[in-house]
């Protein structure tokens, strides 16, 4: 976006969410219950965008007449492209990067996200996804001891000791998020965007990874090995914390409630068509966890009857750009609608790699999708001049 704007002579403006960041509604309330939490909407965040152009338009010199674009990745790509749908005469056009604005409802095979996942390992190293499949019944095996889990909580230098099952259950659901993490940060050079990780993250875990066919114990060691390159590979950690979550400070209660009202992405794993346990979608189950947190049932249908779902061929100007490599593209739009309504895929690309700042380890594939992308804006700027 820095290269972009500068090229195209732009004002860079990067917007809050609302309940997000210092936008807080209610102060230090605003996440006190339900009732604080009500206006927390994509619905409300984009006229909030749409308050904030028309203020900007009106206060900056200059600004009046000038076109606007909607950039966003991941759910920010999902609120571009719907600002789009919704404020059409506010944006001449949007780039959507890796927004799974299918993962919805039916829109989209429920287990799609882990198969994504499972085939970035699969791509990585020789059996290393059979060696991550094989590893869950290892820890239920080990864990079944009061010996196993004290071997377990010592051998993945664990700060607090494992003792329950629900403690088991807990670490489990810690590895699986660090599978799906690699997956979505897989990205060509060192970065961190959710932790510090070296170049293509997931071929060097799964060098760890080689033979599924090894003893519980040793299996697991490996899988210890891969976890510390997520969890501590600045190597400054003395243990690993389970209810650490690795994704930093990116709002996770605001977007749990999002999840738990109009969000609602049905997601399912097989243990077949991808490496992890078997988990049915349990809408009845998320259901009753939404309600005992915020006292707030989720509405599944919502998003697709407030943005269309998959029949948007009545909007223009939306460019959706996926990568190969990330398991949001499975909810994501990779192919061209209409001439207006355009898919860039990226094959080696993770989330969102497009908009990240140039880098000298970017694949040919993301320099071209960029190229692209600043051509429709070009494109869409031109369009809405004549129309002035």
């Amino acid at each position: 976006m820095w290269d972009v704007a500068e090229e195209l002579n732009a004002m860079l403006v990067f917007a809050e969410h609302r309940y997000y960041g210092e936008s807080l509604p209610f102060g230090n309330k605003s996440y006190s219950d339900s009732k604080h939490l009500n206006y927390l909407t994509s619905e409300q965040a984009l006229a909030d965008f749409a308050k904030l152009i028309q203020h900007l338009k009106e206060t900056i010199p200059g600004a009046q007449n000038a076109p606007v674009i909607a950039i966003g990745g991941s759910y920010g790509g999902m609120l571009a492209a719907w600002f789009r749908m919704k404020y059409p005469h506010m944006v001449v056009g949007a780039l959507a990067a890796s927004a799974p604005i299918w993962q919805f409802e039916d829109l989209v095979p429920c287990g799609i996200f882990y198969s994504i996942v499972t085939n970035d390992f699969k791509k990585s190293g020789p059996l290393c996804s059979e060696s991550i499949l094989n590893s869950w019944g290892a820890i239920n095996r080990i864990s079944s001891t009061v010996e196993g889990l004290k071997w377990l909580s010592s051998a993945f230098r664990l700060c607090s000791p494992l003792k329950t099952k629900q403690d088991v259950a807990v670490l489990k659901s810690w590895l699986s998020d660090m599978w799906v993490n690699l997956a979505m940060v897989n990205y060509p050079y060192k970065a961190d965007f959710l932790q510090p990780l070296p170049a293509w993250p997931v071929q060097v875990v799964c060098k760890f990874l080689k033979n599924p066919k090894l003893s519980d114990k040793l299996l697991l060691q490996n899988v210890f090995q891969a976890a510390n390159i997520y969890y501590n590979y600045t190597g400054a950690a003395s243990c690993l914390n389970t209810s650490q979550s690795a994704t930093r400070n990116l709002g996770l209660t605001g977007w749990y409630y999002q999840a738990c009202t109009e969000m609602v992405m049905p997601m399912c794993t097989d243990g077949v068509n991808d490496m992890f346990e078997p988990r049915k979608w349990n809408f009845q189950e998320f259901s009753e966890e939404c309600f005992k947190l915020w006292k707030v049932r989720p509405r599944p249908s919502w998003i697709v009857s407030v943005y269309g779902g998959k029949n948007i061929i009545s909007h223009s100007n939306i460019v959706f750009s996926n990568g190969g490599l990330d398991p949001w593209s499975g909810g994501g739009v990779t192919r061209n609608i209409t001439d207006s309504l355009i898919a860039i895929v990226i094959p080696e690309g993770a989330h969102h790699l497009d908009l990240r700042a140039s880098n000298p380890g970017d694949p040919k594939s993301v320099l071209q999708a960029r190229a692209m992308e600043v051509q429709y804006m070009k494109q869409w700027i031109e369009k809405s001049r004549h129309k002035l």
